[in-house]
């Protein structure tokens, strides 16, 4: 397993990843191949321990926005009902570098290829990172690396049927848990048949996962859980 904390070298390779530190006259390399792309840093430090965990998954090719824009199937979902489903989400690796008095981001990388839409209008939408899934009513399978799971609670609060395809979603809330599998938990709230809110929610699908380092924690960004309104249509 690639993700965990480390002391010193190690080595992780499969047919797509290689992540590993050596040690070259007494210093510390990292380095990292990923899909044919290569990064390599030296590393000076007497206590720090390197982290590899999931996180965020909007950095990939750059930082281009905080937002997650989830496609799925339509549902049509009746007045006053809530649904639990389970969506496949992208994933992306963080490796941090975790000294008493100080974390940094060392690397961010991920396998596959990132698209991004617009939600919204032209004028005043936003960007977002776009992925489509199918819709699990039970936790699926998924490839290791690649992807993670959702857990999403949907509830129509208003008094109308309303149709569901996609979800749109503030990164900076979202909460990221691991073990053998990736996995993240979120809440959609149906205002009415066009307008939803939704949150992430800070608990594992699991009892014995372990909670990913955030990108913006590390970044020291100060983060205050918002949420997100979908104000231009949920389909």
């Amino acid at each position: 397993m690639m993700f965990g904390r480390y002391n010193d070298t190690f080595r992780y390779e499969s047919s797509d990843i290689l992540v590993e530190t050596e040690r070259i006259g007494g210093l510390l390399t990292y380095r990292r191949r990923c899909e044919g792309q290569t990064f390599e840093r030296l590393l000076v430090s007497e206590t720090a321990e390197i982290v590899i965990n999931p996180v965020e998954p909007v950095n990939l090719p750059k930082e281009i926005t905080d937002y997650l824009l989830m496609e799925f199937s339509p549902m049509l979902i009746e007045p006053g009902v809530t649904q639990t489903v389970y969506l496949k989400f992208p994933v992306e690796v963080g490796v941090f570098l975790e000294a008493a008095r100080d974390i940094e981001v060392l690397d961010v990388f991920g396998l596959g290829t990132q698209k991004y839409t617009l939600y919204g209008p032209p004028t005043s939408g936003v960007i977002a990172r776009w992925y489509r899934s199918a819709v699990y009513t039970e936790v699926p399978t998924v490839e290791p690396f690649r992807e993670g799971v959702m857990e999403l609670s949907i509830q129509n609060a208003s008094h109308e049927w309303a149709e569901v395809s996609c979800a749109v979603f503030d990164s900076v809330d979202m909460k990221i848990y691991y073990n053998d599998v990736v996995t993240t938990t979120a809440r959609m709230k149906i205002i009415t048949p066009t307008m939803a809110e939704t949150d992430f929610t800070d608990a594992p699908l699991r009892p014995d996962m372990t909670r990913s380092i955030e990108l913006y924690t590390a970044r020291k960004i100060p983060v205050i859980n918002r949420g997100y309104l979908m104000e231009w249509g949920l389909s």
